[in-house]
């Protein structure tokens, strides 16, 4: 069977190998660390905006203005071919329309542990959903990597996971964004290496707002004003939503969605450290072991795809 499938003739759903199949490099390591940063830091932003706003206010805002930064970019407004435009739409429900709606549901049920952890599985949803598109199994490199840096993501969740109160519909709902996360990072792959990153998540959050404005609007009037959370959601929508999407995107179209998704267990590492910096956390000693497994769980899972 060839390595790509076929992009645009099938109306199934597709994926693709990355481009690079090699050990990551500078570039692919940029964009993991740049995916983390900005995602992990996103967290911060999306408490103070829910300090105000209702969870659908925060998504329809930060999804807009998403939309809004990358439209500044010309490139992202190159138009996409009527074969693709379904599978666009599809992507940009899927991946941010319905998973940015519901993740703020979910944690008025869950404790943040508890969907920290459960979003650390989306490596592995990307890896099995690969196999399942592809009929292929990720190389075992991938495997063993992604399985380490899971159990690494569970040691840092683990002293919260403790004292817990989280119920099984939060956690239901946390796991379906985890199953449309691994779906997607797979989707946007042949879509990427055809377009680009920008044309692509700019007409995906376009379909997303479908998604995100119903709801946001019936949620408008128990929602107050206040600076600080309105200020939030522009680093939550012009980074959070609008440059990390992109350049998670771009890493999957190098390297492969079950590769690019490794970028997911860095995102509670970054959380913690910028809860040590920016409010004097301290840091349990399991934290610090799954940091490492994370760490080198990522750098198996970088070596040379061997499928």
């Amino acid at each position: 069977m060839p390595d790509d499938v076929n992009r645009s003739n099938s109306s199934l759903p597709s994926t693709a190998h990355g481009t690079n199949r090699n050990a990551f490099g500078a570039m692919e390591w940029g964009l993991l660390a740049s995916v983390a940063l900005i995602w992990g830091s996103s967290f911060v932003f999306m408490a103070i905006g829910l300090d105000s706003f209702q969870p659908g206010v925060v998504t329809l805002l930060r999804v807009s203005i998403g939309a809004f930064t990358l439209a500044l970019v010309p490139k992202a407004r190159v138009g996409i071919d009527r074969e693709d435009r379904l599978r666009v739409f599809g992507l940009g429900v899927i991946w941010i329309g319905i998973p940015l709606t519901i993740f703020p549901i979910a944690q008025q049920w869950i404790d943040s542990s508890v969907a920290g952890m459960l979003n650390g599985a989306v490596p592995i949803m990307a890896a099995a959903w690969a196999t399942l598109l592809l009929r292929q199994l990720p190389g075992w490199r991938q495997l063993v990597g992604i399985g380490i840096g899971f159990v690494g993501v569970v040691a840092i969740s683990a002293p919260e996971l403790v004292d817990s109160s989280a119920t099984a519909f939060g956690s239901m709902l946390v796991i379906v964004a985890v199953v449309l996360y691994g779906l997607s990072t797979n989707l946007v792959v042949p879509l990427q290496q055809k377009y680009g990153s920008l044309p692509v998540l700019f007409n995906a959050q376009l379909a997303a707002l479908v998604i995100v404005i119903p709801f946001g609007l019936i949620q408008i009037p128990g929602s107050t004003w206040a600076w600080p959370s309105a200020l939030a959601m522009i680093p939550l929508g012009a980074l959070g939503t609008g440059l990390a999407f992109v350049l998670m995107a771009t890493l999957v179209g190098r390297v492969g969605g079950p590769r690019g998704s490794i970028s997911i267990y860095f995102v509670p590492v970054v959380a913690i450290v910028l809860g040590v910096v920016v409010r004097g956390d301290s840091i349990e000693p399991a934290a610090i072991a799954g940091t490492a497994l994370v760490l080198v769980g990522a750098w198996v899972a970088s070596r040379r795809d061997t499928t």
